[in-house]
């Protein structure tokens, strides 16, 4: 795969805006209990790298919060990182909406459209993501045809807006469920580290591909007995909670709030996050 041009500029100031993905569950961050680190998070951890090497100052804020819908993120959101002035805004949403039974598809894109144009008419650069391919993950997989849909129309509102596309859809690496979290939606702190190096890749600046494109370890194989019970717990910590939540109307993030709502330097990563 040919890699993307190199950037012309190291970013100063990074807002990122989304959901569960882009606030970073399920990355525990050693330091905060309760707290996530996340792709976006290691990602700034690099943009930071890049600017201190060109002798520039970098802020960072993530105002993405679990369980948005995508009215959420090109509402509230886009307003708040906006009037933080960045020049480099991450953002990604709709995947909670997909799984709807009614969602728009058609409707998502052009308010995601919307969303993208306004923040590239400040001058700033974008990076939007596709979803993972769902082709086995369970419950999610019932709606790949319509995410393969969102996934072409994020591609053609880069192309004809400009913006940056970190691209999940192909990554086979994904497809592996040892980066993904016991909720089987999130990834594991090794899949943000891999997604955050493609995203690095993506914004042109220079990775270690064989790493973070390479196969994962090969698994133990579980046991019919075992796979049993670990379909069990999932149902049972995650699906029920899930579906019970649905039923009253609630969000897992109805009562949470931006974790970094101001644009501020990067602190050093916490001891046992891996970069």
């Amino acid at each position: 795969m040919t890699p993307p041009p190199p950037t012309t500029r190291p970013w100063g100031r990074y807002v990122a805006i989304g959901d569960s993905f882009t606030e970073g569950m399920s990355d525990p961050d050693p330091g905060t209990p309760g707290a996530y680190v996340g792709w976006a998070d290691r990602l700034a951890m690099r943009l930071g790298e890049e600017a201190e090497g060109a002798g520039r100052d970098f802020g960072y804020a993530n105002l993405a919060v679990r369980g948005r819908l995508l009215a959420d993120v090109v509402g509230p959101q886009l307003d708040a990182a906006l009037a933080l002035t960045p020049d480099l805004v991450s953002i990604v949403g709709g995947g909670n909406d997909i799984l709807r039974p009614k969602a728009d598809i058609d409707a998502l894109a052009a308010r995601l459209e919307d969303a993208v144009t306004r923040i590239r008419a400040t001058g700033a650069d974008v990076l939007m993501a596709t979803p993972a391919d769902p082709w086995k993950a369970p419950l999610v997989r019932a709606v790949r045809g319509r995410t393969a849909t969102y996934v072409a129309c994020i591609w053609g509102i880069a192309q004809r807006q400009g913006a940056f596309v970190l691209d999940q859809w192909t990554q086979t690496f994904l497809r592996d469920w040892q980066l993904w979290a016991d909720d089987r939606i999130h990834l594991a702190p090794e899949g943000h580290r891999r997604v955050a190096a493609a995203a690095a890749w993506t914004l042109g600046l220079s990775t270690d591909e064989a790493d973070w494109r390479g196969p994962v370890p090969p698994a133990p194989v579980l046991r019919r007995r075992e796979a049993a019970a670990a379909d069990a717990r999932w149902a049972r910590d995650h699906v029920g909670p899930w579906v019970q939540r649905r039923l009253r109307g609630e969000s897992s993030g109805d009562r949470l709030s931006a974790k970094r709502p101001l644009v501020t330097p990067l602190r050093p990563p916490s001891p046992g996050c891996a970069r």
